[in-house]
């Protein structure tokens, strides 16, 4: 992809999609979900970035959007605690 927003936009949706698996799976989730909750309001939200740029984006016209779940590394995908 030759356009740098949108490489920028899309690190930063997998670093907070990451944050937000660490949160969900660590022990603390147990006893209260507000952590995680806010890490995916803040997943969310950079996805909503991403879509948006990608919407208007020239270089990205021919890509495919965010990639289905079934179709990400097992690494980055949502882990039922």
């Amino acid at each position: 992809m030759s356009c740098p927003i949108c490489a920028y936009l899309e690190r930063a949706y997998l670093a907070e999609l990451n944050e937000y698996l660490v949160a969900r799976s660590s022990a603390g989730y147990r006893v209260s979900t507000m952590f995680a909750a806010q890490k995916n309001v803040d997943m969310q939200r950079a996805r909503h970035e991403l879509e948006e740029h990608r919407k208007v984006c020239q270089a990205a016209a021919g890509v495919i959007r965010i990639m289905p779940e079934r179709d990400r590394p097992v690494s980055v995908r949502r882990r039922v605690a």
